[in-house]
C-alpha cells in the first residue's frame, strides 16, 4: 500500500497549550503559591507539565524527566510500590505542596503528599469529582468503571446522574460520546472530562488537582486531605489477582449469575450486576451488600489466567474478608 501523501511530523503542543490554559484557572494556581514536584516516570510527560507552568509564571521541578525506555527501571505506572523514588526525594527535599506523577503515554495521574505519603487512586478520585461537581459545577453525568468507590455516589444528583460501566476506560469513553459527562473515572488512575475530550489527559489531570488544591486554601495536600476525610471518611478498597488457569474460567461467572444467591458471606446481596464484554460474553459480576460502601466485583480476564476480585468495605479486615469469599464463591482455592 503506498499512501497518497507521504506521512507528515507536527508539533501540536502549542495548540495543546493554548486549548487546556482555557480549562484550568491558572490565576488561583498561581496566586497561591503552590509549588509541585512531577515525576512522568521516564515516560511521554518529560517536561511538559513543568515548561507550561513557569510559562504561566508557577514553579515546578521536574524528576525522571528524561525519556528512557526502561523508565529509569521500574514500570511506568503511577503506582505506590513503582513511587517510591519520588516519595524519598519529597522526603528529603521539603518544600513542595505534592507530587504528581504520570504514566508512560502521560494519559493516567498518581499523586503523593508533601511527606511523601501515597494517595490512593480511589482517594484521589473522589477528591477530584467533589471539586468538579462541586467546585467547578461542570454540568453532565458522572460515570465510574465499577471498581471506583461507592462514595462518588454522594455526589450524583439529578443534574449529575451516576453511570457505572465495565472496567476499562473504553466503556467510559463510549458514556463520554453519548451523553453530556462532567467527569469520567477509572481505578488504574485514568480520568476524562467532558469539556475536554472523551479520553484520559495525565497533564490536564494534574493541573486540573493543582486548581483544586489552589482553590481549597491549603498550601499543602495534606490538609486538604485531611479536610476531605474529615467529610468522607477513609476509604477501604483493595483487590486481588487469583492465578486461575481453568479452561471453563469464564464460565463461572454466569453460573454463579444464575445461582442468585441472597447472601455473601455475613452480608445480605442487596442487588447485583452483570458485565459483559464487547462480544457480549459475561466477564464481570458485582453484588452490592447490605450497609454503606460495601460491594465486591468478581471479574475473569479475558487475556490472562486470572481471575480478578475487587472489594470496598469498613475497615482493612472487613475487605479481606470479602475478598477471601469472593475466592471461594467462584469455586477457587
Amino acid at each position: 500500500y503506498a499512501p497518497e501523501k507521504p506521512v507528515q511530523r507536527k508539533n501540536i503542543l502549542e495548540d495543546y497549550f493554548k486549548h487546556i490554559i482555557q480549562l484550568v484557572d491558572i490565576k488561583a494556581i498561581r496566586d497561591s503559591g503552590l509549588k509541585p514536584l512531577f515525576d512522568p516516570m521516564g515516560g511521554a510527560g518529560q517536561y511538559l507539565l513543568e515548561k507550561f507552568l513557569k510559562e504561566q509564571g508557577i514553579p515546578c521541578t521536574t524528576i525522571f524527566g528524561e525519556a528512557r525506555p526502561d523508565f529509569y527501571g521500574r514500570s511506568a505506572e503511577p503506582m505506590e510500590k513503582n513511587l517510591l523514588p519520588t516519595a524519598k526525594f519529597l522526603q528529603e527535599n521539603p518544600g513542595y505542596c505534592c507530587g504528581l506523577a504520570t504514566d508512560g503515554d502521560a494519559d493516567r495521574l498518581g499523586v503523593l503528599l508533601e511527606n511523601g505519603e501515597w494517595l490512593s487512586a480511589q482517594e484521589t478520585i473522589l477528591l477530584l469529582a467533589d471539586h468538579m461537581i462541586g467546585e467547578r459545577k461542570e454540568p453532565g453525568a458522572l460515570v465510574k468503571s465499577a471498581s471506583v468507590t461507592d462514595k462518588i455516589r454522594r455526589l450524583a444528583s439529578d443534574r449529575h446522574p451516576l453511570q457505572e460501566v465495565q472496567v476499562g476506560f473504553k466503556y467510559i469513553c463510549e458514556e463520554m460520546l453519548k451523553m453530556r459527562v462532567a467527569f469520567g473515572v477509572e481505578e488504574s488512575g485514568g480520568f476524562g472530562y467532558g469539556m475536554h475530550i472523551p479520553e484520559r489527559d495525565g497533564i490536564l489531570s494534574a493541573l486540573i488537582f493543582l486548581e483544586m488544591l489552589a482553590r481549597s486554601g491549603h498550601t499543602l495536600l495534606g490538609g486538604l486531605v485531611r479536610e476531605k476525610r474529615r467529610r468522607f471518611g477513609r476509604i477501604h478498597y483493595a483487590r486481588i489477582d487469583h492465578i486461575h488457569d481453568h479452561p471453563q474460567r469464564n464460565e463461572m461467572l454466569p453460573r454463579l449469575y444464575d445461582k442468585a444467591l441472597d447472601k455473601f458471606g455475613k452480608f445480605d446481596i442487596l442487588d447485583r450486576k452483570i458485565f459483559k464484554n464487547a462480544a457480549g460474553e459475561i466477564n464481570g459480576l458485582k453484588y452490592w451488600l447490605s450497609g454503606e460502601c460495601r460491594w465486591v466485583l468478581l471479574r475473569a480476564s479475558e487475556t490472562e489466567p486470572v481471575m480478578r476480585i475487587y472489594a470496598e468495605g469498613q475497615s482493612e479486615n472487613e475487605v479481606n474478608e470479602l475478598l477471601h469469599n469472593g475466592i471461594a464463591y467462584i469455586g477457587i482455592t
